[in-house]
This record gives structure tokens, C-alpha cells and sequence, in this order.
């Protein structure tokens, strides 16, 4: 690569860097905590989150049919494929920090409509601003943490986003406990409307966040770049050996010092737009065809799993383990919010230090082996007339309530957080944004697909019967992580086509580098 020849470590090694890049993560994943709790305001499965009051009100409110508010909530996952797709696009257009502030903006006026909302049709404008805001959200967060965060700290940077949207969630318990006592008409805006609050401070505090070095080069402003990677690296030397290996995955010759005046100008938008989907999708070489075939089936086994049953139905999966009692019900509800969260924490601290893969497949061991546990209880407890605890043995209720918290223990341990951490850091600097986005959107319908598919396979083949199926789709995924996911752990953006080949991405570099020495007589020295 171009940086073989630097040394590995010259100069003294700031401790500043890691806090700056932090700094930065922090600020970029506060768009993953306004998503976890949108996500939650706007539940109509049992009662999960600010929504089990807002559901109720809105109802209630509005006088509307249970087909009209079943849409209302489920829609929000096709939503997000437009601002997933959308967002892929314009951090390559206007930069990924501009497009956290587009993120906000949506999330802002979708709070806005839905809390001033006087009808359904209102409501279910709001619904789609908030929605392509999540779909941005979702998308940009950890591609802008991977690109900002030095590789000995990226998994626990990027794991970021996963963490505040667990934040979120549990924000929105809060809301919904400090709001459900208020006037009907009254309750439910101020629940959607408060999010607006956290939207605008993030877009302010992004002003204060640089731009991605990856971004940078990629438009040819390499003095700009330069300065990021002086603050976010190491050291001097691993700051000139990581602009470097980025030219080179942008196609910028080593010996170019100068900014790229031209470079943006040496295609239009629209002709970059359809290379960028043909490298990606139409005719992608074998070592992107092996990345996107990694992110697809990691964005589809982290929904198939049945997480979203597991945790949007848990007080159904209580309430048939026999557990009636409403606080009752709502301690063991909380309880698996409580848990996800801790243990998305000690995630990200054991990303960078054991790695992805041991992680990842103990979490898709564990989740299985806890899926058959839930199974086998809710099957004992099924069998007694409407899972009264009274008849129901308490080893069955027991082993419930213990399975579905080590499942959610395992999927935060690794599929949780892997999830956005592996895909952010896999592709080439200049599919990534797209990339990602593509792997967003299968995310997303298999999220919807499971949500709103879970009662009926349930009174099909069971509640017990369908976390069966779960655990198999769950076996099946061990598989796929074993043989179809490298580590990554300790390697650059730009080394990460070594793991799925590297002779396919040298010839693309080269070509590109061609493009780029016409250009070496404008560059400014």
C-alpha cells in the first residue's frame, strides 16, 4: 500500500486524539438517540415505550380505526428507505457533517407537524418527515464515526450510535411516564412535539464537528483533510501514513500534495451518481460483491432473529408466561430496556479489544441457545388455560422472563452494535455512503416484515412455535458469520480490501489515479 514504506509510529503519541475523535462521535451519534426514541414514540405493540400512552391517545383523539393507527406505526420503516437511500447521496454531494444537520432538520419538522397535528392526514405527514429522518439518521451516523475515528478505537466510537439509541428508548419510558397523566389532547402532542428540542441542538452542535478526512480527499481538498487527520491520529506519522493510503483508495496520486481544484468538476453530479451505482450494484467487482454480500446478510440476520418480537412484544411474551400484574409487567418491560442498554456499553468498551468475530459469534450462539429457552417456555406455559401463573409451573415462567434477558444480552453484546460497526468500516470510500445505505434498507424490510408479521405466524404456529423458528434463522447466521465475515479489528478503512480481495480494487485505483495526474498541473502546491 502507499504507506508501507512509513514508519509504524514516529513521534510521541497524543492522547488528544481518541478525546477529539469522542468528541465528534458523541455528537454525531445524538442522531441515534432522537431515532430510538422516535422509534418508540410511535409503537403500537402492547406497551412498549412513550407509545403504549401515545397509541391510547392518539386513538382515542382523533377517532380513528385500529387498521388507520396499525398504519400509522408501521410505516415508518418503508419510510426510512427513502432518507436511507437519500442520505446516501447527499453526504456524497454536500459532506457527511451537512448531512447530520439534514437528519436533524427532518427530525425537527416531523416533531413539529405531529405534535401541531389536528388530523390523521397531519399526523401521518409528520410521520413521513420523522420517518426520512430516520432512514438518515440511521445511515450517516456511523459512516461519519467510522471515517472521523483512528482504527485502534473505531469499534468503540462507531458502537455509539447502537448505545444512544438504546438511550433513546429509554428516553421515551421516561416521556411516557411524565406525560401519560396529561389532558387527552394535550398528552400525546407534547410526547412527538418534545423531540423537536434534541433536534435543533444537534443541528447547532454540528457546526462544531469537522468534516470526514475521507469525504475530503474525495473532493480533492487535501490541506483540509490533512488538518482533521493531524487532530484525530495518533501521531504525526500515522496521520501522513493514513492520508496517504486515502488518496490511494480515492485514486489521488501519492506524490500530489496540493488540493484537487478540478476535482469535482471532472464529472458531473449525475455521471458520478450512475458510476458509484454501477460500481455498487450493476457491475460491482468481486471484492465489492463479497462486501455487499457480507452487509446484506448481516443486515438481515440482525432483524430476522426476531429482536423486534422479542423486545416490542415483551409484555405479550410476559403476559403468556403468565405475569398479569401490571407493575409487575411493566418492571420485567423495563428491565429488558435496562439490560440492553448496560450491555451495549460493555459491547463497545470489547470491540476493539477482542475483536468482531468472537463477539459476533457469541452473540448469535447465545441468542440462540435463549431463543430455544423462550420456546420451550412459552410452549410449557401455552398449555394452561390463558398462561395463568397460578397453573403455569414457575420454572416455565422462571425460564421466560431469564431467556428473553439473555437474549437481549447476547444481540447487544455483538449483533446489536456489530451490526453498524462492521458495515460502516467495510466498503471503499467511495461506495461507502451508498453502501451503507443499501444496507439500511434491507435492514428496514426485514424489520417491517417481522414487525408485522409476528401475530400472525404466532396464532399460526404458536408463540412458542415462532421463537423456534427464530433460533433456527439464528443457527443459520452463526454459519454465515463463520465463514462469510474477516476480522477487522486494528485495520483502516483503507486495508479493509485485503480481507475480500485486492487485486480487483488496485486496477479501479489505478484508473482513477490516471484521471487524477491530469489534473496534477492545477493542483495548488
Amino acid at each position: 500500500m502507499a504507506s508501507a514504506a512509513l514508519p509504524e509510529a514516529v513521534g510521541p503519541k497524543k492522547k488528544s486524539s481518541v478525546k477529539y475523535a469522542f468528541t465528534c462521535a458523541i455528537i454525531a451519534s445524538m442522531a441515534s438517540i432522537i431515532l430510538g426514541y422516535d422509534f418508540v414514540l410511535l409503537l403500537n405493540f402492547e406497551d412498549i415505550g412513550v407509545m403504549s400512552g401515545a397509541s391510547l391517545y392518539i386513538k382515542k383523539d382523533l377517532k380513528i380505526t385500529d387498521v388507520q393507527l396499525e398504519i400509522l406505526m408501521g410505516i415508518l420503516n418503508f419510510y426510512s428507505l427513502i432518507g436511507s437511500f437519500a442520505a446516501g447521496r447527499t453526504s456524497d454531494w454536500i459532506g457527511r457533517r451537512f448531512t447530520v444537520v439534514v437528519a436533524a432538520a427532518f427530525f425537527f419538522a416531523g416533531a413539529i407537524l405531529m405534535g401541531f397535528a389536528g388530523d390523521y392526514a397531519t399526523l401521518m405527514a409528520g410521520r413521513f418527515i420523522a420517518g426520512v429522518g430516520v432512514g438518515y439518521g440511521l445511515t450517516i451516523a456511523p459512516v461519519y464515526t467510522a471515517e472521523v475515528s483512528p482504527a485502534s478505537a473505531r469499534g468503540f466510537l462507531t458502537s455509539f450510535s447502537e448505545v444512544f439509541i438504546n438511550v433513546g428508548i429509554l428516553l421515551g419510558y421516561v416521556s411516557n411516564y411524565a406525560f401519560a397523566r396529561l389532558p387527552l389532547r394535550l398528552g400525546w402532542r407534547v410526547m412527538l412535539g418534545i423531540g423537536a428540542a434534541p433536534s435543533a441542538l444537534l443541528a447547532l452542535m454540528v457546526f462544531a464537528m469537522p468534516e470526514s478526512p475521507r469525504w475530503l480527499v474525495m473532493k480533492g481538498r487535501l490541506a483540509d483533510a490533512r488538518a482533521v487527520l493531524d487532530k484525530i491520529a495518533d501521531t504525526p506519522a500515522k496521520a501522513a501514513e493514513r492520508l496517504a493510503d486515502i488518496k490511494a483508495a480515492a485514486g489521488i496520486p501519492d506524490d500530489l500534495d496540493g488540493d484537487v481544484v478540478n476535482a469535482p468538476k471532472t464529472r458531473t453530479r449525475e455521471r458520478e451518481e450512475k458510476q458509484v451505482w454501477k460500481e455498487l450494484i450493476v457491475s460491482p467487482s468481486p471484492t465489492v460483491r463479497r462486501i455487499l454480500f457480507a452487509t446484506l446478510g448481516l443486515q438481515f440476520f440482525q432483524q430476522a432473529s426476531g429482536v423486534d418480537s422479542v423486545v416490542l412484544y415483551s409484555p405479550r411474551v410476559f403476559q403468556s408466561a403468565g405475569i398479569t400484574d401490571d407493575d409487575q409487567l411493566l418492571a420485567t418491560t423495563c428491565a429488558v430496556g435496562v439490560t440492553k442498554t448496560l450491555i451495549v456499553l460493555v459491547a463497545a468498551f470489547l470491540l476493539d479489544r477482542v475483536g468482531r468475530r468472537p463477539l459476533m459469534l457469541c452473540s448469535s450462539g447465545g441468542m440462540a441457545v435463549s431463543l430455544v429457552g423462550l420456546g420451550a417456555g412459552l410452549t410449557v406455559v401455552g398449555r394452561h388455560p390463558a398462561g395463568a401463573t397460578a397453573e403455569a409451573p414457575s420454572w416455565a415462567v422462571g425460564l421466560c422472563v431469564a431467556s428473553t434477558l439473555a437474549f437481549v444480552s447476547f444481540f447487544s453484546v455483538g449483533l446489536g452494535p456489530m451490526t453498524a460497526v462492521y458495515t460502516s468500516e467495510i466498503f471503499p470510500l467511495r461506495v461507502r455512503a451508498l453502501g451503507y445505505a443499501v444496507g439500511v434498507a434491507c435492514n428496514r424490510v426485514t424489520s417491517g416484515t417481522v414487525s408485522m408479521t409476528f401475530l400472525s405466524l404466532s396464532s399460526a404456529i404458536t408463540i412458542g412455535g415462532s421463537f423456534f423458528l427464530y433460533a433456527g434463522i439464528v443457527a443459520l447466521s452463526w454459519a454465515f458469520f463463520f465463514t462469510c465475515l474477516p476480522e477487522t479489528r486494528g485495520r483502516t478503512l483503507e486495508e479493509m480490501g485485503e480481507l475480500f480481495g485486492t487485486a480487483d480494487a488496485t486496477l479501479l485505483q489505478a484508473e482513477d489515479a490516471a484521471g487524477y495526474r491530469l489534473l496534477g498541473s492545477q493542483s495548488i502546491a
